[in-house]
């Protein structure tokens, strides 16, 4: 057996409200030598049976089921198993137009410095309508990728992009460590590797929800976002990454020892509150507790924007009233400290 030209990665848990569709949108793709690797990564709910109905009409398709170990080792164990040079991310809950991997390969073809290649995409709600969000479009040529990186900015849909195998393995995959930003930390190590581009084409629709980890979970995700930067900056300036060998992430309050840099746990969490405090569901959960406790520490005292939107655009005017105060009355461990 020839081995196929691209190997389709995706990872499944709990996904059977759309992964018919998500499976489907691969299987009518125009270009059709790849291999589909759907990994059920302990799902309780029908994912396993939709799977399988799927993988006995299409021989393409090799279904792994196993016990829940999480995005990240889902992801290396498909890619080092995968039999083409070229991994093609997907996610259960997206939709494929079927030019993707045309459109794609092509350009990996007549692009050989490029080991990434994205695109645009489509955002759609939950039935599948359009959903039309602010924002910029990510990057397309490599130099604009350095910029939006140094600023901090998104330079792919994750569920969008062909990449290659080699370069992949030769980084060591997805790291433990960045949960919920693995992408984000991969993109920062490949930057210096190989060159990155997006089509402009809007060829995968992704799937807005509720649920989404970059909504369930946005203050790690910032988070780890924040410490992949730091680890980017430094393997610039040719110094060693101490997060290459971690399991996860340490709390803030030890960046200043993990990287041997004072100062550095201060401003990266000025540079995390100030994030999170944009985004209405983390502001009404813990993380809010966490703003205030950082702001009667002695943290950034600029949150007054935050004070505003609590109480006029999300309703809350207790919240709005407890940052008020301790941005006006500051703890007796902050005042002691001076």
């Amino acid at each position: 057996m020839t081995d196929p030209a691209i190997s389709v990665a995706m990872s499944v848990y709990n996904g059977e409200r759309f992964l018919a569709e998500a499976i489907e949108s691969i299987l009518d793709q125009s270009f059709s030598d790849f291999e589909f690797l759907i990994l059920n990564d302990g799902s309780h709910d029908s994912s396993r049976s939709i799977i399988d109905g799927f993988a006995i009409r299409d021989a393409r398709i090799k279904a792994i089921h196993r016990q829940n170990r999480g995005l990240i080792a889902s992801l290396n164990e498909m890619i080092a198993m995968a039999r083409a040079p070229l991994i093609a991310r997907m996610d259960a809950d997206d939709r494929s137009m079927p030019e993707r991997f045309a459109r794609q390969y092509a350009f990996m073809r007549d692009n050989p410095g490029h080991g990434v290649i994205g695109c645009w995409s489509e955002d759609i709600d939950q039935s599948g309508a359009r959903v039309w969000l602010d924002g910029l479009d990510q990057p397309t040529r490599h130099a604009d990728f350095l910029i939006a990186m140094d600023a901090g900015r998104s330079v792919f849909c994750h569920p969008s992009v062909m990449m290659q195998r080699d370069l992949v393995l030769g980084v060591g995959g997805y790291h433990a460590a960045f949960h919920h930003c693995e992408d984000y930390d991969l993109w920062l190590r490949l930057a210096g590797l190989t060159k990155f581009a997006n089509l402009t084409e809007r060829l995968l629709q992704y799937r807005q929800s509720s649920q989404q980890i970059t909504k369930q979970h946005s203050e790690e995700l910032t988070y780890g976002s924040l410490v992949a930067r730091i680890a980017y900056q430094r393997r610039r300036q040719g110094l060693p990454d101490p997060t290459e060998s971690l399991s996860q992430l340490p709390p803030v309050e030890q960046l200043d020892t993990l990287f041997a840099q004072d100062g550095l746990s201060r401003q990266t969490m000025e540079q995390l509150y100030a994030a999170v405090a944009y985004d209405e569901q983390a502001m009404r959960g813990e993380t809010f507790d966490r703003l205030v406790k950082h702001v009667r520490g002695g943290g950034r005292t600029n949150h007054w924007r935050t004070v505003a939107r609590l109480a006029l655009r999300m309703g809350e005017p207790w919240r709005a009233i407890r940052l008020a105060t301790a941005l006006v009355v500051p703890s007796r461990d902050s005042l002691s400290s001076k």
